[in-house]
């Protein structure tokens, strides 16, 4: 089979393998499509950690191949989506029920070969069967939208929240659907290109503004008297994580969504922190919320039809690498048996 492997920062080659026997409770699955994300990127860039080698590709979907060592009710022809996160179910996280904060937490696509081949060895645990009509294109979305899910949970959104969100790409995208559902009376979107600017709008943001042209302090400012309710990072960019303190009301939660580059930091000032009692909180990844996307995405509570959607194939995963760097699709999918 062809994969593409990652062995160093920017050096991912399209290989040639072969995959090896399954072994008792896993599964054999054809590749159907594999979402590139931001945190690809940084993994290709080296800003961002994984284990090389490894085939790359932790949002993918396919149909199941070969079902013969797994004692779950899998058949060949059922159509999956990967859930990538694998804990341990044993240290003092997992039996916490934090399984995302896993001492030994390993990922599909970062730590063990992923979706960027035309097939993948998975563990029975991590597949989620999908409705019979669930869209092809929608299913590397399941991924990110169960992080997300996760993120608009810790945000503790509350009806009549004002939310301020920064990066529309995939993830501030999805964010502004879900925190509109949780009930929130007026969300505030900044992004630079105009072009998501205009999708946020289409899916209800009550503003979407660029922040080059109108500053964006003075613009919450202005528009709430105080301050937004929550305000959350999703560009994974250092100067939005450093305006987002700057734009939370007092009292207000600020949380850091977006995958920010290791090793950069922001100045936080503790006794403003103290003074406006602010909560300042993280999302990591997906804790048992995957079966949940897969609901709200069937049901149109999340809709990504709106999304600017580029498709590749296998030969051309570092163009759809690139093309989400640079945000020329809000979305690049790999189709590795196209």
């Amino acid at each position: 089979m062809k994969a593409a492997l990652f062995k160093k920062p920017h050096h991912l080659s399209i290989v040639t393998r072969e995959l090896r026997r399954l072994r008792e409770g896993e599964l054999l699955v054809k590749v159907e499509a594999c979402g590139i994300c931001g945190t690809d990127v940084h993994i290709f860039d080296g800003t961002a950690r994984s284990s090389p080698p490894v085939v790359l590709g932790h949002e993918y979907m396919g149909v199941v191949e070969d079902a013969k060592h797994s004692s779950r009710v899998f058949k060949p022809g059922q159509r999956v989506a990967i859930d990538p996160n694998i804990s341990c179910g044993k240290c003092y996280f997992c039996l916490r029920g934090e399984v995302n904060l896993c001492s030994s937490l390993k990922a599909l696509g970062v730590d063990r070969d992923g979706g960027l081949a035309q097939f993948c060895i998975v563990p029975e645990g991590q597949a989620f069967a999908l409705p019979k009509k669930f869209a092809t294109q929608a299913a590397p979305f399941i991924e990110p939208v169960s992080c997300v899910i996760h993120g608009a949970d810790k945000a503790n959104i509350r009806v009549g929240d004002t939310v301020v969100i920064l990066g529309g790409g995939t993830i501030g995208l999805i964010m502004l659907q879900l925190v509109r559902n949780a009930g929130a009376s007026r969300t505030i979107l900044f992004e630079p290109q105009e072009r998501k600017r205009s999708i946020a709008k289409k899916l209800g943001a009550t503003e979407a503004i660029d922040p080059s042209e109108q500053n964006p302090i003075d613009v919450v400012k202005e528009l709430t008297g105080v301050g937004a309710d929550v305000v959350i990072e999703c560009a994974g960019v250092i100067s939005a994580a450093k305006l987002a303190v700057e734009l939370v009301r007092r009292g207000g939660t600020v949380e850091f969504f977006g995958v920010c580059p290791t090793g950069e930091t922001i100045p936080v000032e503790p006794s403003q922190v103290y003074f406006k009692e602010l909560t300042i909180i993280g999302s990591y990844v997906n804790p048992r919320t995957f079966g949940r996307a897969v609901k709200v995405l069937n049901s149109g509570v999340v809709k990504v039809g709106e999304f600017d959607i580029s498709t590749f194939p296998l030969d051309g995963v570092k163009e759809a690498i690139e093309s989400q760097r640079k945000g020329t699709a809000i979305k690049s999918i790999v189709l590795p048996n196209a």
